[in-house]
């Protein structure tokens, strides 16, 4: 499992420095407050397994992720599923709440959510819960070696939907 020392010196190599805070910051809430942002502006990473296939998406702390688009970006088959705790340490060397996008095994997909373009920085975790990273989404798709692909929805934009449903 890979430390936070580990991330710090891995990410050292391209000038990004990881912040560590006091308090905990494994929601995307925590750490928006911890950092002084919008939670939009939190990059969560989610291990989702699609089929046999872990797949970590980094999207929005605002946003939810469409299985159906997940699928088509990964051109994978199988039902999508959010994993057990001991499965994401397992596929990630990450317990739950510090998952990052930074050295995670090769078996596993890296998608990068095209929604947070629309912030010239924003903040994933540092493979544990009290840690923040900025960064460029052109910087997580380089270091990564993710794949950039639309694959969310806007939480409002699906209450929304449900809201008007009801109403008909």
């Amino acid at each position: 499992m890979p430390s936070i020392q580990d991330v710090k010196t891995y990410l050292a190599q391209y000038g990004i420095e990881v912040w560590e805070f006091e308090e905990l910051t494994p929601t995307s809430e925590t750490a928006a407050k911890a950092v002084g942002c919008k939670v939009a502006e939190i990059a969560k990473s989610i291990l989702f397994v699609v089929g046999d296939q872990p797949v970590v998406v980094v999207t929005c702390g605002d946003r939810r992720i469409k299985g159906s688009r997940l699928k088509q970006a990964t051109g994978l088959k199988g039902k999508v599923r959010l994993p057990g705790e001991d499965e994401v340490m397992r596929y990630t060397g990450y317990a739950p709440g510090g998952v990052c996008p930074f050295l995670l095994p090769k078996s596993v997909k890296v998608l990068i959510d095209t929604c947070m373009r629309q912030f010239p920085r924003v903040y994933a975790a540092a493979g544990n819960d009290r840690s923040a990273v900025p960064i460029s989404v052109d910087q997580l798709l380089d270091i990564t070696g993710g794949v950039e692909a639309a694959v969310s929805e806007s939480l409002s934009e699906n209450a929304f939907s449900a809201t008007f449903f009801f109403i008909l």
